[in-house]
């Protein structure tokens, strides 16, 4: 019969972690607790005081400051897993826990489940060619040395790491070993943590390597098993129930969600939400029950996209705090660069970056890969930024600290500028007019797939007034608009008219205007 020993690591709210010992370890299992060293003395205090006299629970021999993305939680977990190892020989599995999980089985279904299954669970997959990493550093994580807390120290941790990228300061992932991410909440047998920690004995360079990766906790356990075990022996799960909003938030579970937990084919849930008192009480009394069945369904995660998806509606949940706040700010400037080449719009706004240092952004509302910073996944697709246009907006000034910001887009966005014209804030606009040669745009009808490298030349022919007139109709319905902060680029104007344009568009000296004007290839295709 499998022995569970739960590797428990929290940092607050001392009953709850009173309780959930005496729970687990009331069938026969076993914990070992590591307490944050940086959290209240006295609640660690009394931790240990309420469970002194339980012998199945250990607390780890060193304490461990943590902190997010830190090597120390690696660390603070092993010096738990090794207290347990010693502790209890008779444990057979060693399974990861924090203290907002609770279980959704009871122990006999899942000491017979992990009977039932002779390998380890945990998240392992490729690195570098799955998409587990959505958004943030990726290979950055590992070929720079990381020695500061991102949350904590946030100048010193990207000044470092702008440092070591300027200068070439690299390194290479340990030869013999195959990075892999994943969950940091796992299932491990026995002989596994043994070899792993004799692994981190043996090879101290691959301990070093990873103390200055950054979030080690979603790669370190991941990568190591994966070389130690036999693929066969691997399942790349967790039985930790968890569920992320597309915005990168934890989904937290309620009272209500009991009857849901316990259909999905998992031991434990995170996270539940310390009000949840009620759904607290019964699935602590679940876990000491016996011949419970349970009916697997496993519909958790398609039910929460479903009912996500209506909520964006207005169906089932409340509106997303963008949808509310749909104000860019009354004392905010908003400036827009309008061009159908975009590649002249794109060397024109770097050009005004130089000149202005106002904080510019190319086309946020036509190219999926314009470089934007991460806002909590409002940013992630074109259908989310357009749909919180506004909202985008008003975070991207927030996030510049600026009252002055730039973009790119398309004469073909007419809505978007219409919209973003009647906001309260000053919206100032520049249409930047080119003249368009022949074989410009055939190249343009091939980018936009109206034409292909097979196209005979007569139908390009007949397409070619058509796509020129559609230029010509997009900026006519921009000078239908009416807007009321427009300005008109023409590459076949003087230079002196432009660098006036220029100077009333950015409110800049027609000195600084000039200096933009007369930059050379600025029309070059």
């Amino acid at each position: 019969m499998a022995k569970i020993a739960y590797i428990l690591l929290c940092h607050k709210d001392p009953e709850a972690i009173i309780t959930q010992a005496e729970r687990l370890t009331a069938v026969g299992d076993f914990m070992a607790i590591h307490f944050d060293a940086r959290a209240d003395k006295a609640a660690y205090e009394k931790i240990r005081t309420a469970l002194k006299d339980n012998s199945n629970v250990v607390f780890a021999k060193k304490r461990v400051k943590c902190g997010w993305g830190e090597w120390s939680l690696v660390q603070a977990t092993l010096n738990a897993v090794k207290a347990a190892v010693d502790a209890f020989p008779r444990a057979t599995h060693f399974y990861m826990l924090s203290g907002d999980c609770m279980s959704i089985k009871s122990a006999e279904y899942a000491h017979q489940f992990l009977d039932n299954s002779d390998c380890d669970y945990i998240e392992s997959f490729d690195f570098f060619n799955s998409d587990w990493i959505k958004t943030g550093f990726k290979e950055e994580r590992l070929i720079y040395r990381h020695f500061f807390n991102e949350r904590k120290n946030k100048w010193l941790f990207y000044t470092s790491f702008r440092l070591q990228k300027r200068f070439g300061i690299t390194r290479d992932v340990p030869d013999d070993i195959d990075m892999m991410i994943g969950s940091q909440w796992w299932c491990l047998r026995r002989t596994t943590i043994e070899k792993l920690l004799d692994f981190c004995k043996a090879r101290r360079d691959v301990v070093r390597f990873f103390q200055t990766t950054w979030i080690p906790d979603e790669t370190f356990f991941q990568t190591l098993v994966r070389h130690l075990v036999a693929e066969t022996e691997i399942d790349t799960r967790t039985l930790t129930f968890l569920m992320f909003t597309d915005y990168g938030m934890p989904v937290t579970f309620y009272d209500d969600h009991y009857d849901l937990l316990l259909s999905q084919d998992f031991l434990f849930a995170r996270k539940i939400s310390p009000e949840a008192l009620e759904l607290k009480r019964r699935l602590g009394l679940l876990y000491a029950a016996d011949g419970v069945s349970f009916k697997i369904s496993n519909e958790g995660r398609s039910l929460f996209k479903f009912l996500t998806d209506r909520g964006r509606i207005g169906q089932r949940f409340a509106p997303r705090f963008w949808e509310a706040e749909s104000d860019v700010g009354r004392e905010r400037e908003l400036m827009i660069i309008i061009c159908k080449k975009w590649h002249v719009a794109k060397r024109l706004l770097e050009r005004i970056r130089q000149v202005t240092n106002v904080p510019a952004i190319e086309y946020i509302f036509n190219e999926e890969s314009a470089d934007l910073p991460d806002l909590g996944g409002i940013q992630k697709t074109l259908g989310k930024r357009t749909r919180h246009r506004r909202a985008l907006m008003r975070m991207l000034f927030d996030y510049f600290d600026t009252d002055r910001l730039i973009v790119c887009m398309d004469p073909g966005n007419l809505d978007l500028l219409q919209d973003f014209a009647t906001n309260r804030s000053t919206t100032r606009m520049l249409e930047v007019q080119c003249n368009f040669t022949d074989d410009y745009l055939i190249g343009h009808a091939m980018r936009v797939g109206l034409a292909g490298e097979q196209t005979p030349e007569e139908t390009l022919q007949r397409l070619l007034p058509t796509i020129r007139n559609e230029i010509t109709t997009e900026s006519d319905r921009i000078r239908d608009a009416g807007f009321s902060h427009l300005e008109r680029l023409k590459e076949w104007a003087e230079i002196d008219n432009n660098a006036n344009v220029l100077a009333r568009f950015l409110s800049v000296t027609p000195e600084k205007g000039r200096e933009i004007a007369e930059l050379e290839y600025l029309y070059a295709d």
